[in-house]
């Protein structure tokens, strides 16, 4: 499968690495991808030209990430994100799956932090990017867990569960095929792409516990009666 990154931090280059191992196609998308910047550090990263040297995998503008892919991620900081994708265009992301596995994080007053306003009140990311982009078939899903686990979720021997929500049972088929490869097990489908309102807000219980813990190694599972 081609896939298309939107984002070129350290969720984006493991996520991407990990998808290449796996036989996928996958391209980083950034805003300027000039030769000076594929030498920065990226945050949580490394500089995108050693990335690419590593894994093979390549790095174009976030219209050409998305052009020339048939399912699209968007690793981007939340509140930057309908930025991110507009660049993107909406031409590009029409009748695709995008996975969005961005939060909202405001840490203005330190750790922890709080959801950021304009997405704290009936209302998230997810649900603001379907709204923005309606051709598009957004799935939240791999917001709620570190990128350790996400692309190796065996570093946790015991149940724990892969959330999901979108208005498009077949793009969450897909979506949970993808994440099958990297060797998710389990998964709770929380309804449609509103569900991103609880997803977003698991977030700040994963910070609570790793700041209690001092592991990221940690995820939710839900235990039913």
């Amino acid at each position: 499968m081609k896939i298309g990154i939107i984002g070129g931090g350290g969720v984006g280059q493991a996520l991407g690495a990990a998808l290449l191992t796996l036989g996928h196609e996958v391209t980083l998308g950034i805003r300027t991808p000039s030769s000076e910047e594929l030498a920065k550090p990226r945050p949580q990263g490394k500089p995108l030209a050693e990335w690419s040297a590593a894994t093979g995998g390549k790095v174009v503008t976030m219209a050409e990430a998305a052009s020339d892919a048939d399912l699209i991620i968007n690793a981007t900081a939340g509140e930057a994100s309908i930025a991110a994708l507009t660049l993107a265009g909406a031409d590009n992301l029409a009748g695709k799956v995008l996975i969005d596995l961005s939060n909202p994080l405001d840490f203005s007053q330190g750790f922890p932090p709080a959801l950021s306003k304009q997405y704290s009140s009936h209302t998230s990311v997810g649900e603001q990017i379907q709204a923005a982009f309606p051709e598009a078939h957004v799935v939240k899903a791999f917001n709620t867990v570190g990128v350790g686990i996400i692309v190796n979720p065996g570093l946790i021997t015991k149940d724990h569960d892969l959330f999901l929500s979108g208005n498009d049972a077949a793009a969450k088929a897909t979506v949970t095929e993808l994440a099958r490869g990297l060797g998710w097990k389990s998964f709770l489908d929380l309804g449609d792409i509103k569900g991103s309102r609880a997803q977003e807000t698991i977030v700040l219980v994963w910070l609570q516990v790793m700041g209690a813990t001092g592991s990221s190694l940690h995820n939710l599972h839900v235990a039913l009666a």
